[in-house]
């Protein structure tokens, strides 16, 4: 059974969406971020993915007081990403009630310190972010594209001991479009003993039937159901 982990992207203590990582397409779903992860958890969801889409922007943690709120007032377990760029950063992250953490510009911009943070707290809390625009890893909220491509940058992490990787398709996120599901068969064709958690273009129940029929392990996705393209009564029916 595919593991279902809603998103909630956050811009000044505000759940939003954006489009393709662009800042000027934000909307805003709900003031209230607290009262998404309540309901959701009331309808059986036990995983989040909370994104600091400030401290993206501003290379530090900023919305983890958010963050702090959602895990004192639901069980969920929650990975935690967007501005972990120092050890600073990583312990307010774990400290604010993740429990687990996802490195994505880092891991380009500073290997050493991804993997030793891998080293210290283990590949059960330490998550990969590889997100991708024409097989090229985007960095700074998706602002930059870097010069790794997609399957050596993963070789590498595998090589060290990451299992778990949320890989998003740029062009897909937000867009309502359906997931890249071409790229995720050649990453786990290559990588099958990853846990992979596919991002990005879920735009109603059967794509995730889709992902689940492909053996994709685990999905990522907000703006269907912010949309009320997926209901949260048709999640229950994967869970």
């Amino acid at each position: 059974m595919i593991e279902l982990i809603p998103a909630i992207d956050i811009i000044e203590g505000k759940c939003v969406r954006l489009s393709q990582g662009d800042y000027d397409s934000m909307k805003v779903y709900n003031e209230n971020p607290v009262e998404v992860a309540k309901e959701l958890e009331a309808h059986g969801i036990r995983r989040l993915h909370v994104v600091d889409l400030d401290g993206a922007a501003s290379h530090h943690v900023v919305n983890y007081r958010t963050l702090e709120q959602i895990a004192s007032r639901t069980s969920l377990v929650i990975d935690f990403g967007g501005g972990v760029k120092s050890d600073e950063d990583l312990v307010i992250a774990f400290e604010s009630g993740a429990q687990m953490v996802t490195g994505g510009s880092i891991a380009v911009k500073n290997p050493e310190k991804f993997c030793r943070w891998l080293q210290m707290y283990g590949s059960e809390k330490i998550i990969l972010g590889a997100d991708v625009k024409d097989y090229k890893i985007a960095v700074n909220g998706w602002k930059d594209e870097s010069a790794c491509e997609l399957f050596p940058f993963l070789r590498k992490f595998v090589e060290k001991g990451i299992k778990k990787v949320i890989c998003t398709d740029i062009h897909c996120d937000g867009m309502l479009q359906g997931p890249s599901s071409t790229l995720y068969k050649e990453i786990l064709e290559q990588y099958p003993e990853l846990y992979l958690i596919a991002s990005g273009g879920v735009s109603c129940a059967d794509d995730i039937r889709l992902l689940e029929a492909s053996g994709v392990p685990a999905v990522i996705f907000g703006k269907a159901l912010y949309e009320g393209r997926i209901s949260l009564k048709e999640l229950e029916s994967f869970i």
